[in-house]
């Protein structure tokens, strides 16, 4: 286990510098924050010196090494436009995105794990027909259609929930749904995939045949080992949730970090967006990491090594 965890960080270190260097040389080929900064009527000789002060006259590899020894401090650099710490304004953020996370994280597996169970024992049946059909197109329709189209019917036509904004328990039922119906789709049909492998598996047959129930068949020897794939999609879904859902963020002026995201590429607050992009890959090798753990709980057979 040991062995395991100190390997698996050692790769989450690699992953997380590739991520930010890629992301600091993107954001520097963006084009110069000082032309957005600065005055339209500054001169050159007060951009210069803007730009020494920012340090963006420093070599690009000395500044992303000043970036690295600061994240590692938790410093994740100054924000241009905002004219505040990106680790405060994530921070800011973050409760409200993981509310919007955890919430259609939830909704998402109430609907995908029962139903995939109840379509993988109902094969080829006009249920299973209609379910698969339904995650296809749920899983092939985009966010911004899908929150578009409940905001038209529940918001605008019905009047029954606020087309947008932060507050209450109504706030959050739209956007939530809207994250939730493309993971369920997802996980769903990944679901009733995994039970019909297990179903038709050899410990399953000989269970059967030695009269156990039902009931005890499915959730004793069937469920378990169905569940090692859900888990993998589950987490990668989490943590794709918690890094951002920026489209939906954007849609229902949700203001969490995925919406922060978005405004700070359009205001070419490069600082901000790394700092985002390093916080969403570090929730990634969290999430995926507690998963692998996670794997020996669900399966003793599952070694770690």
């Amino acid at each position: 286990m040991f062995r395991f965890l100190i390997r698996r960080l050692a790769m989450a270190v690699i992953v997380l510098l590739i991520v930010s260097f890629t992301t600091f040389i993107v954001g520097h080929m963006t084009g110069d924050p000082v032309e957005l900064i600065a005055p339209e009527n500054a001169t050159r000789e007060a951009k210069e010196q803007l730009r020494e002060y920012l340090g963006l006259n420093r070599p690009l590899l000395v500044q992303y090494t000043s970036y690295i020894g600061n994240a590692l401090q938790g410093d994740l650099g100054f924000s241009f436009v905002q004219q505040a710490a990106v680790s405060d304004l994530i921070m800011e953020r973050l409760p409200a995105t993981l509310k919007l996370a955890f919430t259609g994280f939830i909704l998402s597996l109430v609907i995908a794990v029962p139903l995939g169970i109840f379509i993988a024992l109902n094969r080829n049946s006009v249920w299973d027909f209609l379910a698969t059909s339904v995650a296809m197109i749920g899983q092939s329709a985009p966010n911004f259609w899908i929150g578009l189209m409940l905001i038209a019917f529940f918001a605008v036509h019905l009047k029954i929930l606020p087309v947008s904004g932060y507050g209450g328990v109504s706030y959050i039922i739209l956007p939530a749904i809207t994250i939730a119906l493309q993971s369920a789709a997802r996980l769903t049909r990944l679901m009733r995939a995994s039970m019909l492998e297990v179903l038709n598996a050899d410990y399953v047959r000989t269970a059967r045949s030695k009269g156990l129930r039902q009931r005890t068949v499915l959730w004793v020897h069937s469920f378990r080992n169905a569940m090692i794939p859900i888990v993998t999609m589950a987490g990668l879904e989490l943590a794709e949730l918690i890094g951002g859902a920026f489209i939906t963020e954007t849609i229902f002026a949700w203001p969490g970090v995925g919406r922060l995201a978005v405004n700070a590429v359009y205001q070419r607050d490069f600082p901000l967006v790394q700092g985002v992009v390093l916080f969403a890959a570090t929730a990634f090798v969290v999430i995926n990491l507690l998963v692998d753990l996670l794997y020996v709980l669900i399966d003793p057979r599952v070694k770690l090594s």
